[in-house]
């Protein structure tokens, strides 16, 4: 019985095995980072290489967490358990080998203003240019990233977009029922704080708006 298996039969003791399950571990993931492809009689795992080394408790649970996915079910167990708690912890041993001085910047800023700078230096960098991925927070590789639409925008909204980022470093998720929430009720409640938050939120997407009206035409080669 291979790791798949046990991790499917133990999580769902009364049910007959009715897959073929696959495990492969892949360089091209981010540290940490995993999916699962299903059919009807075929389950196949990928997973970062990262996780090679992690223990078997601990993958146990990152493949049943995955299988409550596939399954569209809702349970918990030991295992999933420990990797959630493996995965709100892992940024304190992911390396700290990239930054930008602009990022950097609205990072210590925010933090010496919000969180009495008590957020650690995370690994900082730009993402694509994206009018819908503002910016985004990798548990594994302890790294926030943010969209290259703000690289030319007011500061300030480049700070707010660094506020709700390092708010999930800082909060990371709640897990109920083999399902992670991110964006809790204390998260929304600790977004608004940010200085004239709803004046943010509104110029943020404005931007975003315009910006994509920019890409459009510069797709249709006016520019």
């Amino acid at each position: 019985m291979n790791i798949a298996e046990q991790a499917f039969t133990s999580l769902f003791p009364d049910k007959e095995v009715r897959h073929e399950f696959s495990l492969k571990y892949n360089n091209k993931f981010k540290p940490y980072n995993a999916n699962v492809r299903y059919s009807s009689t075929r389950i196949q795992f990928k997973l970062s290489k990262k996780w090679r080394t992690i223990s078997k408790e601990i993958r146990l649970g990152l493949l049943q967490s995955l299988m409550l996915k596939v399954f569209k079910e809702k349970g918990n167990s030991v295992n999933i358990d420990m990797y959630n708690s493996f995965m709100r912890h892992i940024h304190i041993a992911a390396p700290k080998e990239k930054t930008d001085i602009v990022l950097e910047s609205s990072f210590n800023k925010v933090n010496e203003k919000y969180f009495y700078g008590l957020i650690d230096m995370t690994n900082l960098v730009w993402g694509n240019f994206s009018t819908s991925k503002l910016g985004s927070y990798e548990y594994g590789s302890d790294t926030i990233s943010i969209s290259r639409i703000f690289k030319d925008a007011d500061p300030l909204l480049l700070d707010y977009v660094m506020y709700h980022e390092m708010l999930h470093k800082k909060h990371k998720f709640y897990s109920k029922n083999g399902r992670n929430y991110h964006h809790t009720s204390e998260f929304k409640k600790k977004e608004k704080e940010f200085e004239n938050s709803e004046e943010m939120e509104k110029s943020v997407n404005m931007l975003a708006g315009r910006k994509r009206v920019v890409k459009k035409i510069k797709g249709f080669g006016w520019f």
